[in-house]
């Protein structure tokens, strides 16, 4: 499954429809699903880009908006934090609906082992965040546990061809991006890539 950042033109939401994509609505954004399969992203990455405090006011307010209709939401995170990110994910999870899927962002500097007995949780799963060059060493690791376990794994900022073959070879169940949402033209090769590696899997495991 591919989610695209929001946005509010009509043309690539209208490329984004026809390609069956999904939404991810934004703490910092605007709070609408344009009738999109949707997530609730924490806004972290976006108050870590732009170098001010996370708002835990807004994020809450959206899950008071949205958090029911969501696909799944992505708990509460330390971009590149390592344990201590982990840590207040770990804080959070009481917070949320129980029957919500409840994603924990993975960060530079965790392993498998620190986040496995959460996965003991059905409706958790784990959402592979950190620095670019940690998240494609360190992927196939953490996808790979919740292939194991049966749970659900998410990649975050997935932008080109060749990421959506690391996500899709690796075992992971979504991923999401921004340039589909920017650019009605890239929406269509990437999501090429994605139906393509999809069949190259079904050739492989039915040779």
């Amino acid at each position: 499954m591919a989610y695209a950042s929001r946005t509010g033109t009509r043309r690539n939401l209208a490329e984004l429809r026809e390609a069956g994509w999904g939404l991810m609505v934004s703490t910092y954004g605007e709070w609408r699903d344009e009738g999109f399969p949707y997530a609730v992203d924490n806004g972290a990455w976006t108050a870590h880009t732009q170098g001010v405090p996370w708002d835990e006011g807004r994020f809450l307010g959206l899950l008071a908006v949205m958090g029911d209709g969501a696909d799944f939401i992505a708990v509460p995170d330390i971009v590149e934090g390592g344990l201590n990110s982990l840590r207040l994910s770990e804080s959070w999870l009481p917070r949320l609906p129980g029957d919500a899927l409840k994603l924990v962002p993975v960060q530079d500097g965790m392993e498998p082992d620190d986040v496995a007995p959460l996965l003991a949780d059905p409706m958790v799963g784990l959402f592979v965040g950190g620095s670019t060059e940690w998240k494609v060493t360190r992927l196939g690791d953490f996808a790979r546990l919740c292939m194991d376990l049966s749970r659900w794994c998410h990649v975050g900022r997935v932008n080109s061809l060749k990421r959506i073959w690391l996500c899709a070879t690796s075992g992971a169940d979504s991923f999401d991006g921004s340039s589909a949402s920017r650019y009605a033209v890239t929406c269509r090769k990437l999501d090429a890539a994605r139906r393509q590696t999809a069949l190259d899997f079904y050739r492989e495991d039915n040779r």
